[in-house]
Parts: structure tokens; sequence; C-alpha cells
């Protein structure tokens, strides 16, 4: 997966507004837990599409 950095530093959880870490093929939020996908190399940003926490 490749993210410009500087997206990263830009985007945030749309569900709590906490920052996004990169883990795997996701961003993970670091506050609420919430897993969104990367698909071609897009975020998708979507809370219907996000995982829930274990």
């Amino acid at each position: 997966m490749k993210l410009d950095p500087a997206l990263l530093e830009i985007i945030a959880c749309p569900d709590c507004h906490a920052t996004l870490e990169v883990t795997g093929e996701e961003l993970v939020c670091t506050g609420c837990g919430l897993a969104y996908p990367v698909r071609d190399d897009i975020p998708v940003l979507l809370v219907d599409e996000a995982r829930k926490p274990a």
C-alpha cells in the first residue's frame, strides 16, 4: 500500500476525528479503533465500510 505521508497528516477518522495509523492494508483509528479499508491505494473513509474493533 502506497499512501502519501502528507495525506496521512491531514485525514482523520470520520466518526470520532482522531488520527489514523497504517496497519497492514487498513487505516486504523487511534481513538475509536475503527479500521478503514484501502482499495487501490485509496483510503475508503466511510463508517459503513469500516471494520469494528474486536
